[in-house]
């Protein structure tokens, strides 16, 4: 869904807003009216054009819109693409984009609310191009009916009398069709320890038909975990002396079809004893200023740390807000609790 919702943004212009595609490749322009906006060419209409109502407009950038343009950098420099020095990365007091500005293509129909002498109403029976968005698009076979047939009620008849057809879809029938159901697994929030509680839920599952659900529980060595046919089990996290990844299965059921789902459990082993205290103080501390390498392990307020591998691993070195290590916003996904 994601991806798909990039795809959109990228290549389709949404007037009065251009494509993001347009913005790259040149083809949009700011008018006069977009230059009064802020809207000028560079990363900071990209995020205007994505979700401009909730990240711009402001008077100092929003977290999300820093994110972005954080990402945008270290990938701009991993590509090795000159960012020039004058671009406006950001969206801060940029207004949004109106019929006025350069990226208002006509491309929907709308009523027209013009006067005619050849109708006995005055009305004008028919349909413009405007430069924001309608139900109805030029790009769409059919839609300039529908939006006559829409605003005036009328049936359209060509010029050899015939009345276009109906072209209000006919809904698809309902089926009673079982569908299987949706697993789904909550769990802990990073690392727990050795030996500890651990309590999984399968809460989260649905059944689109409504189904009473039954639940499997498997561990990674095949074995029924406590909790056999329950939504939620608790059992006690494996007794390691190392860091390890548990891995725990779950299969929904609703009498004939099933679904599964995997979790994966990281267990940190116990705290080392005194003696062996001086391991985790070994490792440098972690700090904004200096660079850090994906395989690099960090000591932070008392807990260790390891930069994840590339790509990851580029965002060691970045915005500490968002990814230092066991505190920022975002640090797991740059950072390997151990």
């Amino acid at each position: 869904m994601n991806l798909a919702s990039a795809v959109f943004f990228f290549v389709y212009p949404q007037p009065p807003k251009p494509s993001m595609l347009h913005v790259i490749d040149g083809t949009w322009q700011p008018n006069d009216r977009d230059k009064t906006n802020g809207l000028v060419s560079g990363f900071g209409v990209t995020i205007q054009i994505i979700n401009g109502g909730v990240e711009c407009g402001g008077a100092d950038e929003n977290a999300q819109s820093l994110n972005r343009i954080a990402y945008y950098k270290e990938f701009a420099n991993y590509l090795k693409v000159p960012v020039p020095a004058d671009e406006v990365l950001g969206c801060k007091k940029m207004k949004q984009f109106d019929e006025g500005g350069a990226g208002a293509l006509p491309i929907y129909w709308e009523q027209d609310w013009g006067w005619s002498a050849d109708t006995a109403d005055g009305k004008t029976y028919s349909c413009q191009l405007v430069g924001y968005q309608t139900p109805y698009t030029a790009f769409k076979e059919g839609d300039y009916t529908k939006c006559v047939q829409h605003y005036f009620n009328v049936n359209v008849v060509d010029d050899n009398g015939t009345t276009e057809p109906d072209v209000t879809p006919t809904p698809a029938p309902v089926t009673d069709e079982n569908v299987a159901p949706v697993a789904r697994i909550a769990g802990p929030v990073g690392a727990v320890e050795a030996g500890s509680p651990v309590s999984l839920s399968a809460e989260g599952s649905t059944d689109a038909n409504g189904d009473k659900l039954t639940y499997t529980w498997m561990s990674q060595d095949g074995k029924t975990l406590s909790g056999q046919d329950k939504a939620v089990v608790i059992f006690n996290a494996p007794d390691v002396t190392q860091n390890t990844q548990y891995v725990v299965n779950l299969t929904v059921s609703d009498g004939t079809l099933s679904s599964t789902a995997v979790y994966t459990l990281n267990v940190k082993a116990k705290a080392a004893a005194a003696d062996d205290e001086d391991k985790t103080t070994s490792y440098p501390a972690w700090s904004s200023s200096q660079k850090w390498n994906p395989g690099d392990i960090v000591n932070n307020n008392g807990a260790l740390y390891q930069c994840k591998p590339f790509p990851e691993g580029s965002w060691c070195n970045v915005a500490p807000a968002y990814y230092e290590p066991g505190v920022g916003i975002a640090w797991a996904d740059a950072w390997n609790a151990l």
